[in-house]
């Protein structure tokens, strides 16, 4: 029988031999702005990330119009078709009726 002896990888299980267990590696060579998000906390850096792709998203849809099917007539046609043709009867606008 072999015996086989393990030895973990010096900064710990999960860690690859070539780089530090923790943050970006050698800090000098790095971006100031990516050693500064690397030390935020991660609620910061996620809530910061979520609210700029929010913003992305919603720059292309600032100068347009409303749907059609938002309009105050199309609704009260809306409504009006459902009542005439008794849609919802419990909880709509059919139970007045």
């Amino acid at each position: 029988m072999v015996k086989v002896w393990y030895e973990p990888p010096p900064y710990g299980p999960r860690t690859s031999l070539n780089r530090p267990p923790y943050g970006l590696g050698n800090e000098a060579r790095m971006a100031p702005y990516l050693v500064k998000l690397s030390k935020m906390p991660q609620w910061q850096s996620i809530g910061g990330a979520i609210g700029l792709s929010l913003v992305l998203a919603w720059l292309p849809l600032m100068n347009q119009k409303m749907p059609f099917t938002m309009s105050p007539e199309y609704q009260a046609a809306s409504r009006a078709y459902m009542r005439y043709h008794n849609m919802n009867p419990i909880f709509g606008d059919s139970k007045d009726k």
